[in-house]
């Protein structure tokens, strides 16, 4: 068989290179500038490469990637980004413009783009999450005390407190940032010196090239450097918990802030008014939230099914193209932790409604049956029948609880044949929702020492996370700094 065609097809063009072309240009250009400074600078500590090759090597290269690449537009000429640059070494030091490539692959420089482009994005949303978790832990301290209705099953179930709700909030987000940092910590790994899967045959340093690009240690074996995605599918699981929790609470904050509930109160610069509807106060930043978690959660999923029986090996499935989808994650991310920073703090709960709520429900009833198991010597099976049918009695009248000693007294004595020792006013006092709170002063309850004890702990988590973030920006920032000075000195040679 004879084939005349040439490459690039047209519609290969179109449909593959181009786009691929274009993102390079948008999202991994730097990265491999700083690939190829850091490279040649290994190439000439090694002694791979000689003094004047290397300078000649170091000025074609700054300028080559001096050219604003957003500028460029594909043309066919070469497949892609790599090759341009290549051609423009090529093109100002002739064949000497090709050593650049000694002792390496495209394989592993695009892994290695993925991953500065994964850290960089990643380790910017886990800063936005922390910023989110401080400022919830402010808004707990402020809001200990006021309390709130805690549901379950949709009911109005206990009084707690808004502080206690954001608390558990709150331990949720920090166990997501610790699994977004611990996913960081494993992208921060370098594939440089792979090759194209078994490493080279020249005397490379590929802890000096993770060094200069600000990475921990080199990924260690070269195959996996290629294969192995899952710095991909670990980082991308992260996120996706992480906006999977949120959603939940943000779904509260439309079931609090409705008009039936009404015990979170949206103020003014958060609500949108209805265009024909003027008595209707719409918390729509709850519904973007939603929407928006709801969309990166689809995101991440996207990049885990692209990874999805696909071979241990190289392959596209896991580079470029598949690589920018899942940037959109990070920006849908980001506008929900942006978002939800400035709306809960702003918000406020109702305490007329959480009063009404909890009249209505006698939420308070399970305080009462404890107290006839402590006070008035009950099973607690006997007492939480007692409370039952105060309780049953309340409702039926549509009185509150404090209202309802007289049934209470009635149910009490037709199952002991005694009247109870406790008095109207201790009555009144144990069946409040304050008492309540009071009560539950255990590990982890809602009282204001157990509370405030929880939010001290949280501060110091969030500033220990925040700590080993800032150790891996720092090593990142000393790191470019001696790169650049490494690569001025090849060029001044």
């Amino acid at each position: 068989m004879t084939d005349t065609s040439v490459f690039p097809d047209p519609t290969y063009v179109d449909t593959v290179l181009e786009p691929l072309f274009e993102g390079v240009k948008s999202h991994f250009a730097g990265y491999m500038e700083a690939i190829d400074r850091a490279h040649l600078v290994m190439l000439h500590e090694t002694g791979i490469l000689g003094d004047d090759h290397c300078a000649q090597l170091a000025r074609a290269a700054q300028s080559a990637h001096d050219i604003d690449a957003q500028s460029l537009g594909y043309t066919g000429e070469y497949e892609d980004y790599f090759f341009y640059i290549e051609a423009e070494l090529r093109h100002a030091l002739g064949d000497l413009g090709g050593a650049l490539h000694t002792a390496r692959s495209r394989n592993d420089i695009d892994h290695t783009v993925f991953r500065m482009g994964l850290r960089e994005r990643g380790d910017a949303l886990l800063g936005q999450v922390l910023v989110l978790t401080d400022a919830l832990i402010s808004k707990a301290e402020a809001e200990k005390d006021t309390l709130i209705v805690a549901y379950t099953h949709g009911q109005p179930a206990q009084p707690s407190t808004f502080g206690h709700y954001l608390s558990a909030m709150i331990e949720v987000l920090l166990r997501d940032a610790q699994r977004l940092s611990d996913a960081l910590d494993q992208v921060n790994y370098c594939p440089m010196g792979a090759a194209a899967i078994t490493t080279s045959g020249f005397p490379i340093d590929r802890v000096r090239m993770a060094d200069l690009l600000g990475f921990s240690a080199p990924v260690r074996n070269s195959y996996g450097c290629i294969a192995s995605v899952d710095y991909i599918t670990a980082l991308y699981s992260a996120i996706k918990l992480t906006f999977l929790h949120l959603g939940r609470c943000i779904q509260d904050l439309a079931f609090w802030s409705s008009f039936e509930v009404g015990q979170l109160y949206v103020p003014n610069a958060l609500v949108q008014v209805s265009s024909i509807m003027p008595q209707k106060r719409n918390p729509v930043p709850i519904e973007h939230m939603r929407h928006l978690a709801s969309v990166t959660v689809g995101h991440c999923d996207s990049m885990m099914m692209a990874m999805h029986n696909t071979p241990f090996t190289d392959m596209n499935d896991s580079e470029g193209e598949v690589q920018q989808a899942g940037y959109a994650a990070f920006k849908s991310g980001d506008r929900v932790l942006r978002l939800l920073t400035a709306f809960l703090p702003a918000c406020a709960i109702n305490p007329d409604k959480v009063q009404r709520n909890g009249d209505a429900a006698c939420v308070t009833i399970t305080e009462l049956a404890d107290t006839l198991v402590r006070d008035e010597a009950r099973t607690f099976r006997q007492a939480h029948e007692i409370a039952a049918q105060t309780a049953r009695a309340c409702i039926a009248q549509g009185s509150s609880l404090s209202e309802g000693f007289a049934p209470f007294a009635q149910a009490f004595e037709q199952a002991t044949s005694r009247a109870p020792a406790l008095s109207q006013e201790a009555f009144q006092i144990t069946v409040s929702m304050c008492a309540f709170v009071a009560r539950r002063d255990r590990f982890g309850g809602p009282a204001p020492k157990a509370l405030t004890a929880a939010l001290t702990s949280y501060r110091d988590c969030s500033a220990a996370l925040g700590s080993v973030r800032d150790a891996r920006l720092t090593r990142q920032s000393q790191a470019k700094s001696q790169l650049d000075t490494a690569f001025t000195q090849l060029m001044d040679r």
